[in-house]
């Protein structure tokens, strides 16, 4: 009867054993689970902003582009209306006297 309560308490104490190590590698794989996770968040951040730092910058160029678009066309007008009021400005002032002397 000795036998078969030391066979037991053998087997006992290696399922206990047993349990603690699944339990140790649980917690070590839980570790390396957390550094990985950890490690993939920061990484896609570091992605997320250098893609959002690449859109600011086209978004800028091309605001920067129609606004100097926009400059030139109207430079372009204003150079158009002067060359017309060059050439005929004795016009525009004789019917705006034309106008006044009318009334």
């Amino acid at each position: 009867m000795g036998s078969v309560l030391n066979r037991l308490t053998e087997i006992e104490e290696t399922a206990a054993s047993i349990v603690n190590h699944a339990e140790e590698e649980k917690e070590a794989l839980n570790r390396e689970y957390d550094e990985k996770t950890k490690s993939f968040d920061a990484a896609l951040q570091e992605q997320t902003r250098k893609k959002l730092e690449a859109i600011q910058a086209r978004l800028e160029r091309e605001t920067a582009g129609l606004l100097n678009g926009e400059n030139g066309a109207g430079d372009r007008e204003v150079r158009a209306l002067q060359k017309e009021y060059d050439e005929r400005h004795t016009e525009y002032a004789r019917s705006i006297l034309k106008r006044i002397t009318e009334v």
